[in-house]
């Protein structure tokens, strides 16, 4: 039997590019071949994320490209943007046959077989189950450093975020089940995870018995695992970043020397408007207490500058934490209104041209900081997992610190695999150059 040609297309965070690989898994390679090209395929599948308005624009700028190619083709939409706004797709692209959210991707075979039956548009995206890791079935391809996803949702409901209306409320997956994904995939060789979700540190799990285990448990568990030698988990929210987490960082050597933790503002004043229920002192102490514990930790970040009715004075204090904190490499972004969101309708909207004009101020202060730390890095010893050959150079191997760092060096495929020492000799820009100890 022919395998018919799917192609997927993937825009968002690392649980879009999560969901993309369990729909190849669900769809299953004995059915379909991933294919490269979309005016060659039989299925066209489109994983789109919310976070930004420019997506919306993308997704339908992509769908009238593939308008000429219908004919042949069913039309897949999912992810944040589908469960966003749902039928609405369909209504302005008439060539998308089905939409699915986040939660339903275990239903797409069902789906597609039944347009390619029937011809008619099928969509579902509510399901509050974790009935699609159930439908995992293996892992795709060979890696050294995998995503694991731990938790659907959130409950914070922060003011400008979509979040809660694209994947629902929180639902923590089964403990067992996410041990038995880590197990299969170290057997391709998997040496790193990271944890997935939109807040980690919320993860709550009852089992049969009643016992309840926390995300600080789950770490523990998986730190015990022997062919697990680093672990990283994106992302957290400061409000739950508990005293068991930080001891962990004291316990075990496994937990990464790079912790990405969103403080979005530098002022208390926006935080309260944000509805991110915690203060800058309390956000410092969390800080000071990890670097007890790990002096060398690198933090990265989330920003949002020109919030609604955020003043040059708000702006400033963000500036100020940015110094004080030393933060690492991080994300920063403009403010962008999320229809159905509070933020949406504040006063007092900063216009475009000020928000750009903070967002490179940021952005150069945040570049200054990492290059910095490069500069700290030279001469120090490093244990890098190597990751493969560099695509600039096939003499060189690349690879990644455990503070977040790609490293390139001179060294042979027998490496890849393996953590190696390295010192580092020098930097170009956000990547690290090195060679190899004995």
């Amino acid at each position: 039997m022919k395998k018919k040609q799917l192609y997927i297309k993937t825009w968002g965070c690392q649980l879009n590019q999560y969901d993309s690989m369990n729909i190849i898994n669900i769809l299953g390679k004995e059915r379909y071949e991933l294919s490269k090209f979309p005016e060659k395929s039989d299925i066209l599948i489109l994983n789109t994320c919310s976070v930004r308005e420019k997506a919306y624009e993308k997704l339908f700028h992509l769908l009238g490209k593939w308008k000429n190619i219908k004919k042949k083709s069913i039309i897949c939409v999912g992810g944040c943007v589908a469960s966003h706004v749902g039928v609405l797709i369909k209504k302005r692209a008439k060539q998308v046959d089905i939409i699915f959210g986040p939660q339903t991707i275990h239903k797409l075979p069902n789906m597609i077989d039944e347009v390619e039956k029937k011809g008619n548009f099928l969509i579902n995206i509510k399901n509050l189950t974790n009935e699609k890791f159930k439908r995992f079935k293996g892992f795709q391809k060979k890696n050294f450093s995998s995503d694991i996803s731990i938790i659907e949702g959130c409950n914070q409901n922060c003011t400008y975020c979509v979040v809660p209306y694209t994947r629902g409320k929180e639902v923590s997956r089964n403990l067992f089940d996410i041990l038995k994904e880590i197990h299969m995939i170290t057997k391709f060789g998997v040496k790193e995870i990271n944890l997935l979700g939109q807040n980690v540190n919320s993860y709550r799990w009852k089992d049969k018995d009643g016992h309840i285990y926390l995300f600080h448990d789950l770490l523990r568990i998986v730190s015990y695992i022997k062919s697990i030698k680093r672990i990283r988990f994106t992302t957290s929210h400061p409000l739950k970043f508990t005293k068991n987490i930080i001891q962990l960082y004291k316990e075990t050597t496994k937990l990464v020397n790079f912790i990405h933790l969103p403080i979005q503002s530098g002022s208390d004043r926006i935080l309260r408007k944000m509805k991110r229920s915690y203060n800058i002192s309390k956000y410092k102490k969390t800080i000071k207490n990890l670097r007890e514990v790990r002096p060398n930790i690198m933090l990265g970040s989330d920003f949002i500058v020109g919030f609604p009715d955020e003043t040059e004075e708000d702006f400033h204090k963000t500036i100020k934490i940015i110094y004080e904190l030393d933060f690492d490499m991080s994300f920063i972004f403009a403010f962008s209104p999320r229809k159905g969101t509070v933020a949406e309708n504040m006063s007092n909207q900063i216009c475009e041209k000020e928000k750009r004009r903070r967002l490179h101020i940021i952005q150069e202060i945040i570049k200054k900081q990492v290059i910095k730390h490069n500069e700290n890095m030279i001469g120090s010893i490093q244990k890098v997992l190597v990751n493969g050959i560099s695509k600039k150079n096939i003499f060189k191997m690349y690879g990644t610190t455990d503070n977040n760092r790609t490293v390139n060096f001179y060294g042979d495929k027998r490496m890849i695999g393996r953590i190696i020492e390295i010192k580092i000799t020098g930097f170009n820009s956000y990547q690290l150059t090195g060679k190899t100890v004995n």
